[in-house]
């Protein structure tokens, strides 16, 4: 059975498989309408927006990963700032905090991720969030700038603590869930698809990273997300085509694709 299908969350230029045309075909053929491709570096904004020109079915965002936040400056917020007017780019992102890895100084991430998340304030965007290991500094930023966001965002990838996960969901975010919910090891990201509710739930694929059971070992791609969605049907014992259609009117309310 084929669903309708947004991709929220793909990185079609780390693909390196197939070139974008086969990629997006192979994708279509499983039901996936629309791709947000994301940006994560100053070195990959204009190819995010390069090939949202070429798509007519591919959109972007911009944004500094917390990993590349020592290299932000103030000519980089100024493309996020200055693209955000464009009609294809739906997003600030990807941003946020990742403390598990400790790329960038600390006190520099929390300080690009607020410099950007003001940006999606002035420029009322949504804002696609990275969080990991970071929960307690999350929170409180989410708390401060979410009475200001008047679009929100999503925390992709979902792996963070039930305490984070709440937050968010009560703070009108919306959650990003991949192929992690199909790992082996993965009962506490699972727990986290139960309690959150399906009004509030995104598919994403993160590809060409975190490529689901039971292609684990190949290179991920936004063809895979029927079991991505398939699997959430699962753990929230819903039927497949209910998690499809509101995943996908979830996509359409959050990014306005």
């Amino acid at each position: 059975m084929t669903y309708r299908i947004i991709e929220t969350h793909c990185h079609l230029d780390y693909l390196k498989l197939l070139p974008v045309e086969e990629i997006l075909k192979n994708a279509k053929e499983q039901g996936v309408e629309k791709f947000l491709t994301i940006s994560v570096e100053p070195d990959n904004f204009d190819v995010a927006k390069q090939l949202a020109e070429k798509f007519p079915e591919v959109y972007y965002t911009q944004g500094i990963h917390p990993h590349d936040a020592k290299l932000c400056n103030s000519s980089h917020l100024d493309i996020i700032k200055a693209r955000c007017k464009s009609d294809k780019m739906l997003a600030v992102g990807e941003i946020g905090l990742d403390y598990h890895y400790d790329n960038s100084p600390r006190d520099v991430q929390r300080k690009v991720f607020q410099e950007q998340l003001q940006i999606a304030v002035e420029e009322n965007m949504p804002v696609v969030i990275h969080s990991r290991d970071a929960d307690e500094d999350m929170i409180n930023i989410l708390k401060e700038y979410a009475p200001q966001l008047k679009c929100k965002g999503v925390v992709h990838s979902f792996t963070s603590g039930p305490e984070l996960a709440q937050t968010a969901i009560d703070l009108g975010f919306y959650l990003g869930f991949n192929g992690i919910i199909t790992f082996k090891k993965a009962d506490e990201v699972r727990e986290i698809v139960k309690m959150c509710p399906l009004k509030q739930t995104l598919l994403e694929t993160d590809a060409p990273f975190l490529t689901p059971v039971p292609h684990r070992g190949k290179e991920n791609a936004p063809d895979k997300l029927p079991f991505i969605l398939e699997k959430i049907a699962e753990i929230k014992s819903e039927e497949p085509n209910i998690v499809a259609n509101t995943c996908y009117q979830n996509a359409l309310d959050l990014f306005q694709f």
